[in-house]
């Protein structure tokens, strides 16, 4: 299930400049979410320290993909199919294309299930559905480059599995869900703990797995 041909990938992430930009990018999405999150209600001021990356959901994914990218850095001039793959790394690799997956499907399908609320073509409607959209899509494009270097395990699908779901009663089960214009119901609950699983189950798809190590 390669979405993005080896060649794009090793063009992208095999060189030096554009693995750099790659990971600024990445970065730069991170600090806008963590903006968005210090300004939100509640707002991070408003959550433990180490619940951060429970509440802060699309910024988690961009930290995670970040770290698993910049991995790639000791490998730049080799093929990006020969990094090295250890224990850790498979769980960081895992870990990012879950949380790029389901948070890139999640956030369009919360404001579409609201298009009172948020699908428009005014000025305010182009960033707030359109642009948030499009860009959190392009968060499940990014996902599926880390399967052409990352691999993963049993037990890294089964943490991964626990984390989301573990992430999906910290939102819906404590009120810590990312800040909406409406209160989530069944429906997105439903839709959120779909996600979860369908995450993993990709993963799980289109990662060579290394249980051995």
């Amino acid at each position: 299930m390669a979405l993005v041909p080896d060649r794009y990938v090793q063009e992208y992430l095999g060189n030096g400049p554009s693995l750099v930009t790659f990971l600024a990018l990445n970065a730069s999405a991170f600090l806008v979410g963590v903006s968005f999150y210090v300004h939100s209600d509640p707002a991070l001021a408003d959550i433990p320290t180490f619940l951060y990356p429970l509440f802060g959901d699309s910024p988690t994914a961009m930290a995670l993909v970040t770290l698993s990218m910049a991995t790639l850095l000791p490998n730049l001039g080799r093929p990006v199919s020969d990094a090295p793959i250890n224990r850790p790394l498979a769980y960081l690799h895992t870990l990012a294309f879950v949380w790029l997956v389901k948070y890139g499907l999640w956030t369009g399908v919360a404001l579409t299930l609201r298009p009172d609320l948020y699908v428009g073509f005014s000025g305010a409607a182009l960033w707030d559905y359109w642009g948030i959209t499009l860009t959190h899509l392009g968060f499940v494009l990014e996902a599926f480059l880390i399967p052409h270097y990352g691999r993963t395990t049993r037990g890294a699908l089964v943490f991964a599995l626990v984390a989301l779901l573990v992430n999906d009663v910290f939102d819906y089960g404590f009120g810590f869900h990312p800040p909406l214009r409406y209160e989530p119901g069944v429906v997105l609950v439903t839709v959120t703990v779909a996600l979860s699983v369908l995450s993993v189950v990709l993963a799980d798809r289109v990662f060579d797995r290394v249980d051995g190590i």
